[in-house]
């Protein structure tokens, strides 16, 4: 029987792969970094052949180092950066020039027209989003006026356009599959969550030709093969790819999240919660609301909340204020220390996102003594983290109108024992961290060994899930809470 999964695992920084076990076990793994450009302020692209090579070459290096033979290989599942635009010829493969990364804010005046014009809520009526240059359809728009000739050749059907998983499934397959699964086409602002269809009227308002937009397809089931003579991937030339995901909802779905009120987070540079509501809940507590998946006929969807710095308060520490040489170094640090010594942190450095929603918000420092440690700053840091996820938790709570039972953490910064006990303590629910600690790749693998019947159904799916280490809430933290709401405040009256 074939009972491994390979998973690519394409991001924003590097493209990674890995080949699991049907039991979630890593056999081995291969990461390639890749170039970031940033053309100018607040702008940023990718070269979609430097992220296309490096994802190819990752999977050869993975495959290669593991000793599997591809034919004991079950399926190819894919996970990747939502939001990323690229466009690229029909006939050639060659792209029109580089990718709009999901982080660039070139059409941030694009967005704020369209809401001042007043369509934002019909924008969110339909596609769940707040408008906003993070998503992709303002990123179509711009490199069809701005790349020459692109809007005539897109319109004589000459150009194909795509988020990385319709780049990456183009080229595995040789060109003959141009698809989008929900999960991504949901993250583009032309895309109709309650329909599952493109929407005519969000292309016309955005300038988007609907007839170069991928075909949106479900998350699990035929996204054909491998095709011969893929750089790379001669040898697995054949190989089914039978699962797709943008990387959060992959997350969520590798970390069995499958029932309504389940939920996940993920901390990484920022922090991405999603909670599972079965079906699609409007917001009314500044979240988005998107597709988790679509498999087997039914399609399951997410509250998503994100907060702009986590991890990356921890890298401030080390590279800005040279408090720490290496990321593990703040958890001693936090430890060293009995308490936080009246310090707390709200670390807007980019501003809060939700559900708040305040680009001008900066980051605030309150409680600062003589008396204070590098100890202390590093505690208020690994504190602040879980404040914010506190506040984003509470806000999805009131929209799915229910409490929380448990939460499910994955990401680099939940190594950090100190935080996610922590976050026990304020949640007042228990927090797991899963065995299988590679969510992101491993929800790709699930959802292609659905497609492939590696699995049954979910329900077999989770049998074979193997329990984490479970935080169990001991200290109440309200009071704690209360004081950084006060710091949370600072930040926000900051312009004012």
């Amino acid at each position: 029987m074939k009972d491994y999964l390979l998973a690519l695992d394409q991001g924003t920084t590097s493209s990674r792969a890995i080949l699991f076990t049907r039991g979630g076990a890593v056999v081995s793994s291969a990461q390639i970094p890749f170039p970031q450009h940033y053309p100018k302020p607040g702008w940023v692209e990718h070269d979609p052949m430097e992220l296309l090579t490096s994802q190819l070459q990752a999977a050869a290096q993975c495959v290669e180092k593991s000793g599997v033979r591809p034919g004991d290989i079950a399926a190819v599942g894919l996970a990747n950066q939502r939001e990323t635009a690229v466009v690229w010829e029909r006939k050639t493969g060659r792209p029109v020039g580089n990718a709009i990364v999901w982080q660039c804010r070139r059409t941030a005046d694009f967005c704020t027209q369209l809401q001042q014009e007043g369509y934002g809520e019909a924008i969110r009526e339909k596609t769940g989003l707040v408008v906003d240059a993070y998503f992709s359809g303002t990123k179509y728009q711009w490199i069809l006026d701005h790349v020459p000739g692109a809007r005539a050749r897109a319109e004589r059907g000459e150009l194909l356009c795509g988020t990385v998983d319709s780049w990456l499934l183009w080229n595995l397959t040789g060109g003959k599959v141009h698809a989008s699964d929900y999960s991504n086409c949901c993250r583009t602002m032309l895309f109709d969550i309650h329909r599952l269809t493109w929407d005519e009227d969000l292309c016309r308002l955005m300038k988007v030709p609907m007839d170069w937009l991928p075909q949106p397809v479900p998350n699990s089931g035929d996204l054909g093969t491998i095709a011969p003579g893929v750089p790379y991937l001669e040898n697995l030339a054949g190989l089914p790819i039978r699962g797709a995901a943008g990387d959060q909802q992959a997350a969520l779905f590798g970390q069995g999240c499958f029932a309504p009120g389940q939920l996940k987070n993920t901390y990484g540079t920022g922090c991405f919660t999603l909670m599972n509501t079965g079906k699609a809940v409007r917001s009314q507590n500044g979240l988005l609301t998107c597709i988790g998946w679509g498999l087997g006929g039914e399609t399951t969807y997410v509250l998503e909340g994100s907060v702009f710095n986590a991890g990356s308060s921890i890298q401030w520490l080390r590279d800005e204020l040279g408090l720490i040489q290496i990321s593990h170094e703040v958890d001693i640090l936090a430890e060293s220390v009995p308490d936080n010594g009246g310090v707390y942190l709200v670390s807007a450095f980019t501003g809060l996102g939700a559900p708040h929603w305040d680009m001008y918000a900066r980051g605030t420092i309150l409680g600062l003594t003589r008396g204070t440690t590098k100890g202390h700053l590093c505690r208020a840091t690994l504190e602040g983290i879980a404040y914010q996820t506190a506040d984003l938790i509470a806000a999805m709570e009131k929209d799915a109108g229910q409490k929380i039972t448990g939460l499910r953490v994955d990401g680099g910064a939940s190594v950090s024992d100190f935080m996610m006990q922590y976050q026990a303590d304020l949640l007042d629910v228990p927090v797991e961290r899963p065995e299988v600690v590679e969510t992101t790749a491993w929800g790709a693998a699930c959802l292609a060994g659905l497609g492939a019947g590696v699995w049954k159904d979910k329900e077999e799916l989770l049998r074979d899930r193997k329990p984490g280490k479970v935080y169990l809430p001991q200290t109440d933290r309200s009071r704690e809470y209360a004081k950084w709401k006060k710091a949370l405040e600072r930040a926000k009256a900051w312009e004012e």
